[in-house]
């Protein structure tokens, strides 16, 4: 960090303490080239995750929209909020530590499915139905077989 007055950019850290109800961090410096002292704020650096949808468009990951698609999932199942916030969590982290900036629907789609099938097999085959289109009775069973052989191993 420069200082401001002589701009030496050695300083010392003399105090420290959150603020902004713990989004940054506010810092007392000493510079140790002219000993004066100036105050730093430190924030995490947030660049937006974006999701590539079918059409190819682009749009700003939304952890509420996720969220309603497993509750439109859920609908009349014994599946608790919580559960379902901790599963979109689960989601959101993954994307995160991927460390990719641009995930596709794709993607999340399958994650949801993934998080879903450990908490509701019901709500998992609402879920794929709608994710996968299924187009017939023939590939809306075969996802079913495919959920009954994971059951059994």
């Amino acid at each position: 960090m420069k200082c401001p007055y002589c701009g030496e950019t050695e300083s010392k850290v003399i105090d420290s303490r959150p603020a902004d109800d713990g989004e940054r961090i506010r810092r007392r410096r000493e510079c140790l080239g002219c000993g004066k002292r100036f105050t730093t704020y430190e924030i995490v650096e947030t660049v937006p995750l974006m999701v590539i949808k079918k059409d190819k468009s682009r749009e700003a990951f939304n952890r509420q929209k996720l969220l309603n698609g497993l509750l439109r999932a859920c609908e009349k199942r014994p599946v608790s909020f919580q559960q379902l916030e901790q599963a979109v969590d689960n989601i959101e982290q993954t994307l995160l530590n991927s460390y990719e900036r641009e995930v596709s629907s794709m993607y999340i789609g399958e994650l949801a499915m993934a998080q879903l099938q450990k908490i509701d097999d019901v709500a998992y085959v609402r879920f794929a139905s709608v994710y996968r289109q299924f187009s017939d009775i023939n590939t809306f069973m075969d996802e079913l077989k495919h959920l009954l052989q994971t059951r059994e191993t």
